[in-house]
């Protein structure tokens, strides 16, 4: 495990930041992160409407979830973290500093994702709470305008966060009036890079596509591209779950990915059902599962 050990991580915060990366990894240097960030990001049509569990309109339902599956982190807001975590604190959480809606369309303003809290704050509610606090996350926008502040802001943070001896996970996804293709591989490798450059200990990115299509190849030349920083691959909307699988394990055992972020494919779900798509994702990503042995958890009562 010293291999992931960043050089900013003080001598005293070394043993503690080695815990949480092997408690978030399950010692297998890959995360599968539950993202639940997008009651912000996306507001209400990721919770609610056709295909979607009733359940999943409330927000209990994410730390029902995350509170009963195999994850590595839950990754969501401080002030809902704050709401929930008396009532599920042995949750692996991991915070998310800064969030953005969706509601102004990128083509009518560039996007800028400004940090909400101090990591300060995030420590002193760490220790005050006594919660499983494994890490922080940020979102910044590739080609924005404003990518400026979230670079700065995010190196800030990931440097701050390992001071600290917390894992740093950055979003970093393309996004602005001059982006015409998100899931460009060039833009996609440039961000795997920019990730490695601001010293994240994973970055999550999109998926590379040529002509519409992910392709292990491509993902091979983004997971170079981030050196010893490990990429995760967004999960992207609600699709049949063995299309899904097959996809995770391309992506990990062709593109070399280092796990997934995955919320919708995951809470649309009934909790049950969730359950069972948390743990196959899971096993996949850390314990080595095949596709068939995956299928087998969502398959069985």
């Amino acid at each position: 495990m010293k291999s992931y050990l960043p050089a900013d991580v003080p001598v005293e915060k070394e043993a503690e930041f080695l815990e949480n990366f092997t408690r978030a990894t399950g010692g297998s240097g890959r995360l599968m992160l539950f993202a639940g960030d997008q009651k912000v990001e996306h507001l209400n049509k990721d919770f609610a409407g056709p295909g979607i569990t009733a359940e999943d309109n409330d927000p209990e339902h994410l730390f029902k979830i995350a509170s009963i599956s195999d994850i590595g982190v839950f990754a969501t807001q401080f002030g809902l973290i704050s709401r929930y975590a008396r009532k599920y604190p042995k949750v692996p959480y991991l915070v998310k500093l800064n969030s953005k809606t969706n509601i102004i369309p990128v083509q009518e303003k560039d996007p800028l994702s400004d940090q909400w809290l101090t990591m300060d704050d995030v420590v002193e509610f760490k220790e005050s709470s006594g919660l499983r606090i494994l890490g922080v996350g940020y979102t910044l926008y590739l080609g924005s305008e404003h990518e400026h502040i979230m670079l700065r802001q995010a190196a800030r943070a990931v440097h701050d966060a390992h001071k600290n001896g917390l894992l740093a996970v950055l979003w970093i996804y393309p996004k602005g009036r001059y982006i015409s293709d998100e899931h460009d591989p060039s833009l996609i490798a440039g961000a795997a890079g920019i990730g490695a450059c601001l010293g994240a200990d994973f970055v999550k990115l999109k998926v590379p596509f040529r002509d519409g299509k992910f392709d292990p190849e491509l993902l091979k030349i983004v997971t170079e591209a981030a050196g010893n920083a490990g990429v995760l691959c967004e999960g992207g909307g609600k699709v049949d779950e063995k299309a899904f699988l097959i996809e995770l394990h391309e992506q990990i055992h062709k593109g070399n990915s280092r796990g997934n972020g995955t919320g919708r494919n995951i809470h649309q779900r009934s909790l049950p059902e969730a359950i069972k798509m948390a743990g196959a994702i899971y096993a996949i990503t850390v314990k080595n599962a095949t596709v068939e042995e995956a299928i087998n958890k969502i398959s069985s009562k």
